[in-house]
């Protein structure tokens, strides 16, 4: 818990693979999860001499989704540019991106705890990545690279110094994260690393305008070690600055083993990276035609669709949160109810039993459910069976038992034969007769109705 003296700024950036075929500059394909190290390459993302880049449009399309998403500024023209420095999965000794002329500026995304503004949204290639070999006994002594991922559209997402707690930073991935997964730019996915949160977390004392110095934490693979990882970097920082020591600007990592962070390297400025106009990419020119319609192919995003399910469906917050988690989710359950199930019955289904049916399935078992024809743990078994339900309800039988003079003859058997239960009951355990309805729909071949079944033992019981 950080101390009341003290305020900790957070400012966000985040890396995003998009979802493309190939990769940003040449045709190699981005599906190398999991394949042979340095075999999805080529001479370009090789950085081998005299190739040239071609820009993949797809990639650049989905920023600019993203970018409207986010409510950012689109300008009319936008360029590539060089960012120089030397590691060694870089092979060009350079590396595409965006400098003073990016996609998109000054947007914003509104998360529980307010509003976080958007400095930019920008698009690079990734670079490749290290595989440091050791063993038990000894530290790694050397380094491998694999290229595959070298080149991969790689969108940064940055944030202003909006963000103030470990809470507010992992609710600020997370709500990104659905954002991307709507609009179809990325599967997001962090243990996959296609989503790269990186803080920039400083602290200064309450009041204070002037920010604090700030560290960059990385190696955080799950939302879980986000919200670990800057919680400490924050604790860190305050118990330093309080024993009189000063923080150095500096890139840290995140040990999930030791549950701390440490020093990796320290962090570089951006006129350390000499920013220079890339000569092998013409810039690209954004014509009002193409954002107008990329614009009309957004879906509805995540908030406004929340607050339509609770307007015009009744649902409450909560539920509409929930339905609304994955675009996919909710395009399920309102087509559920396109196809004539009531609202808040079918979001209870769609929440509590995750079904993998078709739509008008699931409206079908809804509203013999709620007519009494079957009960719910009859649904269940018709839902995994699969097919028409009225079909499979009709050739199996299980058309509930409503009738009362039928239900009546299984309520009077279960009654002679359980008389301890009877007993218990008229004792004043009304819990007794819980157990007696469970008896006549086990008599029934779970047939029975309910609701019906506790009624009829009520009238027995209690003459």
């Amino acid at each position: 818990m950080i101390a009341d003296s003290w305020e900790a700024v957070i400012g966000m950036e985040v890396h995003v693979q998009l979802s493309t075929a190939s990769k940003m500059f040449c045709s190699c394909s981005t599906d190398y999860l999991g394949a042979p190290p340095n075999s999805h390459v080529c001479p370009v993302c090789l950085g081998m001499p005299g190739v040239l880049p071609v820009a993949n449009r797809t990639a650049v399309e989905k920023v600019l989704k993203t970018a409207l998403a986010l409510n950012c500024s689109i300008p009319d023209k936008s360029k590539f540019d060089r960012k120089n420095y030397f590691y060694p999965d870089l092979p060009k000794g350079y590396q595409i991106s965006q400098y003073d002329l990016p996609l998109s500026r000054n947007g914003w995304l509104d998360v529980e705890h307010g509003r976080v503004r958007i400095t930019r949204a920008h698009l690079e290639e990734d670079t490749g990545s290290l595989k440091h070999a050791g063993d038990a006994l000894h530290a790694a002594q050397e380094s491998l690279v694999d290229l595959n991922r070298s080149g991969m559209p790689l969108m940064e997402i940055v944030s202003e110094p909006d963000i103030h707690s470990a809470e507010e930073a992992r609710d600020y991935a997370m709500a990104l994260r659905q954002l991307l997964r709507y609009v179809g730019a990325s599967e997001a996915d962090m243990e996959k690393g296609q989503l790269r949160v990186e803080p920039n977390i400083s602290v200064r004392r309450r009041g204070d305008e002037k920010l604090g110095v700030k560290t960059e934490l990385k190696n955080l693979n799950s939302f879980r070690a986000l919200y670990r990882g800057v919680e400490y970097e924050i604790r860190r920082q305050v118990e330093a600055l309080e024993k009189g020591n000063e923080i150095v600007q500096e890139t840290r990592g995140w040990s999930e083993a030791e549950q701390r962070t440490f020093s990796q390297r320290s962090k570089e400025y951006a006129q350390d990276y000499r920013y220079f106009p890339e000569p092998d990419l013409p810039p690209i020119v954004i014509d009002p035609g193409w954002l107008d319609r990329l614009r009309g192919e957004l879906p509805e995003l995540p908030a406004p669709r929340r607050q339509r399910l609770v307007r015009e469906h009744g649902l409450s917050e909560q539920d509409a949160r929930e339905l609304t988690a994955e675009r996919t989710t909710a395009d399920y359950f309102e087509a559920v109810v396109a196809a004539g199930a009531e609202a808040k019955p079918a979001a209870n289904w769609v929440i509590q039993e995750s079904p993998r049916t078709a739509p008008e399935h699931l409206a079908a078992l809804i509203r013999m459910v709620s007519a009494g024809t079957i009960n719910r743990d009859q649904a269940r078994d018709v839902m995994a069976a699969g097919g028409d339900p009225e079909q499979i309800v009709r050739e199996r039988g299980l058309a509930q038992i409503s009738d009362e003079s039928e239900l009546g003859a299984i309520v009077d058997r279960v009654l002679a034969d359980n008389p301890r239960a009877v007993a218990d009951y008229r004792a004043g355990k009304q819990q007794a007769i819980q157990a007696l309805v469970g008896k006549v729909i086990g008599a029934s071949d779970r047939r029975a109705n309910a609701q019906v079944a506790r009624r009829l033992l009520e009238e027995r019981l209690n003459p």
